[in-house]
């Protein structure tokens, strides 16, 4: 037998092995592959029984906001071992707190720690329980920034060190009163990253060494991530910042287009979300703004905007745009809302996905909706730690069952809440309070 065909041999049986271990659709970053909430894997459920679903196991974990990431066969999620016990999340003020920012990798099947890296980080924010952002994973690489700003790249196999930043020192940037919350993105070469300020309101460094590419736009960092639509046959970078929308060139940084919105206390949260040719951004209070992407170039204009009982307005979920319909949760009413994309108007609202005993009014009622493939069928992760399935459509919302994962733990406007976006992979979701980080066992019968 020649060399060649030794290896060749070799390398084939190899594959074979390890094929049946690679995971049908994993959720290497915020919002999954594509940051547009569509869990695409199949085999998985399309209701939840009365007798609920099997949890594959629970792994304790400190405080955070971030959710969890999912590739290679684990699961990587962040949190904050505080020293200093005592939160008080008072959302006008910030809260000085000591302790650990810690990136976790377990395996996904089993729940076994695999790696631990951590660093001490002083917190200065406000809701100080501990990191926004959830790990992106590209290949051989996992970065993160905590939320003071701690920008990390580390080896995904170890946990090991590669490179590091600090958007505060290295940029000057002015933390955000509620801390760093823009996702890191990948492309390519390019990892980019909302840092704010003059010239700078984002950023593209290069992935392997953390060096400088670009900078672009002159805006305060927010707290929404960027994101890469194609539109006009062109791949834009959509960043939406607390002045507006914009689009840039991602190679370059050259500004495409850009439109004002301004959310108030500068919370741009909510990823901007694509139908066709439309793309819908929001904000707290009554500021949203449904725009027409031009088809042959890269450029934008208005539709409409939010008006007071109409429309969706977003606050830490990111809505879904279907079939010019968009579903999310509303930061005012506290509901789950259908918004006609033609007109903006409400066409039903429900407190089922958020929180089921309300039945008028919520601050800030969350969930966390993600498409089940092309279907009409959706996951839905609330903030009293349930996990549901519905169908939901224009003519309405239909629930397919309910199951209790974990407590919620954190607290906001006096009751308890969850408010991190789960993790689809494996036929598996995975949840995290701030107490345990639970896999539960999606897989259809």
């Amino acid at each position: 037998m020649s060399t060649f065909f030794r290896l060749f041999s070799l390398a084939t049986l190899c594959s074979l092995v390890v094929a049946p271990a690679a995971w049908a659709d994993e959720w290497p970053q915020w919002m999954g592959p594509q940051r547009d909430d569509v869990y695409r894997e199949t085999g998985v459920i399309d209701s939840i029984p009365e007798s609920g679903l099997k949890v594959k196991w629970r792994m304790p974990i400190a405080g955070g906001y971030a959710g969890p990431a999912v590739a290679g066969g684990r699961v990587f999620v962040t949190d904050y071992k505080a020293t200093t016990p005592e939160i008080s999340n008072n959302p006008g003020a910030r809260q000085d707190r000591t302790g650990q920012e810690r990136v976790l990798a377990f395996d996904a099947e089993t729940g076994e720690s695999l790696w631990e890296y951590a660093y001490e980080r002083p917190y200065s924010i406000s809701y100080a329980v501990g990191p926004r952002c959830t790990p992106t994973i590209d290949g051989e690489l996992l970065f993160w920034t905590g939320a003071e700003g701690d920008l990390v790249c580390l080896q995904v196999e170890t946990g090991e060190l590669v490179w590091r930043r600090s958007l505060s020192k290295d940029f000057g940037a002015e933390i955000p009163i509620w801390g760093v919350a823009g996702h890191p993105l990948v492309s390519g070469d390019l990892l980019y990253i909302p840092v704010g300020g003059e010239g700078q309101g984002i950023v593209a460094l290069d992935k392997r060494t953390g060096e400088v590419q670009w900078k672009s736009l002159d805006a305060r960092m927010g707290y929404a991530p960027p994101a890469i639509i194609k539109a006009g046959g062109t791949e834009q970078l959509i960043f939406y910042h607390p002045e507006g929308v914009a689009s840039l060139n991602p190679k370059t940084g050259e500004e495409y287009w850009q439109l004002e919105l301004t959310p108030s206390y500068d919370m741009s949260v909510a990823r901007p979300m694509v139908d066709g040719n439309r793309m819908y951004a929001s904000g707290i209070q009554n500021e949203s703004l449904m725009m027409e992407l031009a088809t042959d170039k890269p450029a934008a204009k208005e539709l409409w905007r939010g008006q007071p009982k109409n429309a969706l307005y977003s606050g830490t979920s990111s809505p879904v745009f279907v079939d010019g319909v968009v579903y999310g949760s509303d930061c005012n009413i506290g509901s789950l809302i259908a918004v006609d994309a033609k007109t903006g108007d409400r066409l039903w609202t429900t407190f089922e996905a958020t929180r089921p005993e309300v039945t008028r009014f919520i601050k800030h009622g969350t969930c966390f909706v993600t498409r089940l493939g092309e279907s009409d069928r959706y996951l839905i992760f609330s903030e009293v730690g349930d996990l549901l399935v519905a169908k939901m459509t224009r003519e309405g919302f239909e629930s397919l069952g309910r199951f209790h994962v974990l407590e919620p733990t954190s607290e906001a406007f006096g009751r308890g809440v969850v408010w991190t976006h789960p993790a689809y992979a494996g036929r598996t979701g995975f949840f995290r309070n701030d107490k345990e980080l639970v896999a539960v066992d999606l897989s259809a019968e």
